[in-house]
């Protein structure tokens, strides 16, 4: 069982949703493979509490597509196909659009060098081999223009998307296959700057093709045809 690493969390966090934070953030940062088989012991070992909570946060979990509860108990991280693949990422193209151009009316610039300061850190987390970082980090900057909308209620089908990437993203990565090869990020801040919503929308699309959807399609190709 990989580890899973520890949470700063608001004081007063209660067991139960401390060990779904930990889980779902380690679900989303790839710690798991996809196809990787679960136990609730492993789990409640890996995160060093009863099952009980661990039951609670799979049930959580498995709402949101991030775990698959099989016949007999058995749990699992969903296997990516490539029908599930191009799925997924039509869907994350269309509500990301979808928030930016919704949230473009709300960027401040103290958003945008918030999300500057985030871009940085993605550099670093590059320049380190930092895989987690940068997940961590793309994510945040992300989160950061999107939530600017008072009104949105995207964020939580965008994390779900998010969920269901994350053990197949750094699976891709882990392969070698190159990811994130052209900043898109200082395309969105410049839309942003502009206040061009045409523009936004067509880089949070490039952000997107030119990151998961290129290298993603590369893997599942070399994957289909070493079972061919």
């Amino acid at each position: 069982m990989p580890e899973i690493p520890a949470l700063s969390l608001p004081p007063g966090t209660s067991d139960h949703e401390e060990v779904y934070q930990r889980l779902r953030a380690a679900i989303m940062t790839g710690v798991f493979a996809p196809d990787t088989t679960l136990t609730l012991r492993g789990l409640s070992d890996a995160l060093d509490c009863s099952q009980t909570p661990v039951r609670e946060a799979v049930r959580r979990l498995s709402s949101e597509h991030a775990i698959e509860v099989l016949e007999n108990r058995r749990m699992r991280i969903p296997a990516m196909t490539p029908q599930r693949f191009e799925e997924i990422l039509s869907l994350r193209i269309t509500v990301e659009v979808y928030a930016a151009r919704r949230a473009l009316p709300y960027v401040s610039e103290v958003a945008i060098a918030d999300m500057a300061e985030l871009d940085r850190a993605c550099d670093a987390a590059i320049a380190a081999g930092d895989q987690t970082g940068l997940t961590v980090n793309n994510q945040a900057f992300h989160r950061r223009l999107y939530t600017v909308n008072p009104h949105q209620t995207a964020m939580p089908v965008i994390e779900s998307i998010w969920l269901q990437l994350g053990p197949f993203q750094r699976l891709v990565v882990d392969q070698g296959l190159k990811y994130y090869v052209q900043d898109r990020h200082r395309q969105i801040l410049d839309a942003l700057r502009r206040r061009d919503s045409a523009a936004l929308g067509d880089a949070i699309l490039a952000d997107i093709t030119d990151g998961i959807a290129i290298s993603g399609r590369r893997f599942l190709s070399r994957t289909t045809l070493s079972k061919a």
